[in-house]
């Protein structure tokens, strides 16, 4: 049995990761960290690591970039290897993660589901496929509550095309202010909050007459609560370091 402590439990990934280990025998989430303190689902939830009683064996963040801090300190006080499943760090925390992952395992990603990873890869390939002869726009679609923006996920999908051409792209997020004709080594990223959309990324390749589109929808955010889950069961005995879902479906699927 992997013991858990989710920081967040209380807000909705919380209550779908509870879901989640219900179906499963391999996890229990012995407690939880949230700005408000009390008990879901039988579950002590605590507003600090220091009242923690049970020590977890695997930290699964699905919070806000403000619990970075906390996490940091008590994964490294007790050799505790850490799942960040929150978005919208800035550049400082970004670097603080990385240096976490220099004394413990640490498994990152902007996005837990399966699909979204292979969405990635085959926006990679598509863009290797088709150079420069096509234009790259990514629109993203989250609920109206979701306050970072654009998504995790949209800049992971950019990141991976970018990537793929040795950086040769710049992100574009408004063009309202720019009133320029679109350059070639754009990627522009376009975000909308309505209703409660789970997730929807749409990549969509521009070219002459004709236009590609790929896209993912998350249609439950158990999907995400599945992934975190996997990456905690991925995490546990690695050595220190930084992972991603690339690392734990390579490991999966054995190349």
């Amino acid at each position: 049995m992997i013991k858990l402590t989710v920081v967040g439990l209380m807000g909705n990934m919380g209550k779908a990761l509870i879901e989640e280990t219900k179906k499963s025998e391999k996890f229990e989430i012995v407690n939880g960290i949230d700005k408000i303190s009390g008990v879901r689902d039988e579950i002590n939830v605590y507003d600090s690591f220091d009242k923690i009683e049970v020590k977890p064996d695997v930290v699964v963040d699905f919070s806000n970039p403000n619990s970075l801090d906390s996490i940091y300190d008590y994964c490294i006080s007790g050799n505790i290897p850490a799942v960040i499943c929150t978005t919208g760090f800035n550049e400082q925390q970004g670097a603080r993660i990385k240096d976490l992952s220099k004394h413990i395992p640490v498994f990152k990603s902007a996005n837990m589901s399966l699909g979204i990873n292979i969405l990635a890869s085959l926006a990679k390939s598509a863009y290797k496929m088709t150079g420069d002869d096509f234009d790259i726009e990514i629109l993203e679609k989250h609920h109206k509550y979701k306050i970072d923006a654009p998504s995790g996920t949209a800049l992971l999908l950019a990141d991976e095309i970018n990537e793929a051409s040795s950086g040769l792209f710049k992100y574009i997020y408004d063009r309202k202010s720019r009133r320029t004709a679109r350059e070639n080594n754009e990627i522009g990223i376009t975000s909308i909050r309505a209703g409660n959309i789970v997730g929807e990324h749409e990549i969509i390749f521009g070219g002459e007459n004709e236009v590609i589109s790929i896209s993912h929808s998350a249609l439950s955010k158990s999907v995400f609560a599945s992934g975190a889950l996997k990456a905690s069961e991925f995490i546990r005995n690695k050595p220190k370091g930084l992972y991603n879902m690339n690392d734990l479906l390579k490991e999966k699927l054995q190349f």
